[in-house]
């Protein structure tokens, strides 16, 4: 009878979702060699999501966390989650390549969504602790401090092991060595920071409507981009501000009617919206609520009264549509007869600078105000109102989402000003 010998059976190789805890390295082999892109979305999503959720358990109560428009957000979150895994991998892969990495975006992708399973962890620990406070107690108040504080230590610890994790794939996916891994990673999450700050100081700043001044045309709670290379770029562009130079590099001037936002030069530190009126040169006047541009008066038109319907009952106003000598069409408001800036002295704009109106004539602090506004600098300008891309109602916080969605204004998202 031969002789027979056992052979070995080799050990299946555990879960990457186990793995990946304590042996990081081996599983983003194992991942590469399989499917690269096994889960990398899923991951990227819901890892987005535990630090905003641990935020809202520490701040309100159980019965509105649970509420379906935290969930919402929860979503909106997960989706933006997925936008930085295609970002982070894009940087990473660019700065690994200047200190010799080799690793792909595709590769890159798979590190940063797999090293991300102790994150998704906290995720679900923030999950049950919400259904058992809730199945337990019903909690109409925040829960208590002691408990709030604990969750965020959790999940701060796995937060924490998540990076430790990523630099740990992150070296053997690019075959680097400590330093240059942590070089690689310091780089590409320092560029994905910077990312929105260029874009803010070069390209389009967020910015809100605080007042009524500019009604009918910008209402209160709206949000919108103003794109800051339309007249080119002054200090004021820069973050802080800083007076590293005067004047304006690639200046183009405004037209006029074009809405814009500026600094006040009263107080360079506050930003103001305004239409411009007035261009260098011109001499403006407003005479029985009527304005004239060089001696002539604008034409105006009567249209339908404007109803405001936000602030405790539907009020109503006069709305008239002026008519640049330019073209340039919009509308405004007229609160009351013979208001305090109907009648105006005659206003020379000095060579420049730009005379501003509000659209919302008898509520509006503007050029026809010297000592508070007066004639603003080219130099000022910080950039063109664009595109409203959120609106929510008079009085709400946009963050306060349990409002949602009915205080938003949903038939102006996406519209452009003019």
């Amino acid at each position: 009878m031969a002789d027979m010998t056992s052979v070995p059976t080799q050990a299946r190789p555990s879960s990457p979702w186990l793995s990946a805890w304590f042996r990081p390295r081996e599983t983003i082999e194992r991942i590469l060699a399989t499917n690269p892109r096994r889960h990398v979305v899923l991951l990227a999503g819901l890892a987005a999501i535990p630090t905003f959720l641990t935020n809202r358990i520490a701040a309100a109560p159980t019965t509105d966390i649970l509420d379906w428009r935290i969930m919402l957000a929860c979503v909106g979150l997960g989706a933006a989650g997925v936008v930085v895994l295609y970002v982070t991998a894009f940087f990473l892969r660019w700065s690994g390549k200047l200190i010799g990495g080799h690793a792909s975006t595709l590769e890159l992708r798979a590190a940063f969504a797999w090293s991300s399973v102790p994150n998704v962890m906290a995720l679900a620990i923030c999950l049950l602790w919400l259904f058992a406070l809730r199945l337990l107690a019903g909690a109409s108040e925040p829960i208590a401090p002691a408990l709030s504080v604990t969750l965020q230590a959790v999940t701060s610890v796995l937060w924490l092991w998540s990076v430790i994790a990523m630099m740990l794939m992150l070296a053997r996916i690019q075959h680097f060595g400590f330093w240059r891994t942590v070089i690689n990673f310091a780089l590409g999450y320092m560029l994905l920071m910077l990312t929105p700050l260029i874009i803010t100081s070069f390209l389009f700043q967020p910015f809100e409507i605080p007042s009524a001044a500019m009604m009918p045309t910008l209402l209160v709670g709206d949000n919108l981009f103003v794109s800051k290379y339309a007249y080119g770029y002054s200090h004021y562009s820069l973050p802080l501000s800083p007076p590293l130079f005067t004047g304006r590099i690639f200046g183009h001037e405004p037209s006029r009617g074009d809405v814009v936002v500026f600094r006040l030069p009263k107080d360079d530190s506050a930003d103001y919206i305004k239409r411009v009126i007035g261009l260098p040169g011109d001499r403006i006047q407003m005479i029985n609520g009527l304005l004239h541009i060089n001696g002539t008066p604008v034409k105006r038109e009567r249209i339908s009264d404007f109803i405001d319907d936000e602030n405790g009952g539907a009020q109503r106003v006069k709305r008239w549509r002026e008519t640049l000598p330019n073209g340039v069409s919009y509308e405004t408001l007229d609160l009351q007869d013979n208001g305090f800036l109907d009648n105006t002295q005659v206003y020379d704009v000095p060579p420049g600078h730009y005379f501003m109106l509000g659209d919302n004539r008898d509520n509006s602090t503007d050029s026809r105000v010297l000592s508070q506004v007066g004639y603003v600098p080219f130099e000022n300008l910080v950039g063109r109102a664009q595109l409203i891309f959120f609106s929510i109602g008079d009085g709400e916080a946009a963050w306060h989402i349990w409002s949602w969605p009915w205080s938003v204004r949903w038939n102006r998202l996406f519209t452009i000003v003019r």
